[in-house]
């Protein structure tokens, strides 16, 4: 069964958003290229808006940036304000906690890609880190983890479709496996509602196309060589969509020549070995980065899995054997 990501709305902008521009490409006929960076989510962010003006682009950039750093507010396990960490905060109290219908949606989804991805996508996976310290350098005891275990899994959690209910003390959510990915669908809506109709999006790697060159070319994208990343090793065209990549390489430890990732298998509470990298093309960023993570998981298993979501993707094996399908 395929996977319904949620749709992003953009919401009216609240405060204009800092940015550094500059205009990257000016075509003869067409409406040049404005390119925008800013900080969010922990990640160099870049925006690139074809536009007339770049008064209108520098509008639309602020539109997008601000509803970026709503969704970071509002999903930042880091904030003790955030919905996330209102529902943390109630584990293990037997009272449940309400939510809005944007967060129900998502929520949804993370059901349902927990459900169709048998356990894999686990949104409760993210206590796991209190023993992975990848800056450390040192392994956790096999102990440690498994002591973890009991805490980790969706299955166990109350939800029906308006309040949450984590039953566990220490038990927690964590949305950053989806959550820039659903601000950059997000950032996208708001750039269209802006009167942007052709643009990327680049929220620290996760891309998202607005809509293609004004000319109707594709954006051509790469995909980063996992132990290179100097190199590309393969470039994709988009006119709409979405390309996203989990890697063995985003943050890792090397101990005694064996690399250890921060993508952990919820099973067992520790990291996937099996690929490099899994690239995914579809149509919301959400639901490719989403395939993407599982994907890194489901081992042998994975090309299988993602041709039945009708997605186009690139696979690299741990000893470098490159795949790669479109749709």
């Amino acid at each position: 069964m395929r996977m319904n990501a949620p749709t992003a709305t953009a919401r009216p902008p609240r405060a204009p958003a800092l940015l550094s521009v500059d205009c990257v490409e000016d075509r003869v006929g067409q409406p040049p290229d404005y390119a925008f960076e800013f900080q969010a989510m922990g990640t160099v962010c870049r925006l690139r808006l074809c536009s007339p003006s770049l008064q209108q682009a520098t509008q639309a950039a602020e539109r997008a940036v601000t509803e970026v750093r709503r969704l970071e507010a509002k999903y930042s396990r880091y904030r003790a304000d955030s919905i996330v960490s209102r529902i943390n905060a109630g584990a293990g109290t037997g009272q449940p906690v309400e939510v809005d219908t944007e967060t129900a949606a998502l929520l949804n989804f993370a059901a349902q890609l927990h459900a169709h991805s048998d356990g894999l996508f686990d949104i409760t996976s993210g206590v796991l880190r209190r023993v992975w310290n990848f800056g450390a350098g040192r392994l956790p005891s096999d102990a440690d983890v498994r002591a973890l275990l009991p805490l980790v899994g969706w299955q166990q959690v109350r939800w029906d479709g308006g309040s949450i209910l984590l039953p566990q003390a220490g038990m927690e959510l964590d949305f950053g496996g989806f959550g820039k990915e659903y601000a950059a669908d997000a950032a996208a809506a708001a750039l269209l509602g802006a009167g942007i109709e052709a643009g990327t999006i680049n929220l620290g790697g996760d891309l998202r196309i607005v809509g293609p060159h004004p000319d109707g070319r594709p954006w051509r994208l790469g995909v980063a060589h996992p132990r290179r990343p100097a190199e590309v090793v393969a470039s994709v065209e988009l006119h709409d969509g979405a390309l996203t990549t989990s890697g063995d390489y985003e943050r890792f430890m090397e101990i005694d020549g064996r690399r250890y990732c921060h993508i952990l298998d919820p099973r067992t509470g520790w990291p996937v070995e099996h690929w490099q990298s899994v690239s995914v093309t579809g149509p919301s960023c959400l639901a490719a980065g989403a395939l993407s993570t599982v994907g890194m998981l489901k081992r042998d298993e994975t090309h299988e899995f993602l041709r039945g979501q009708g997605v186009g993707f690139l696979t690299i094996r741990r000893d470098g054997v490159i795949h790669e399908e479109s749709v």
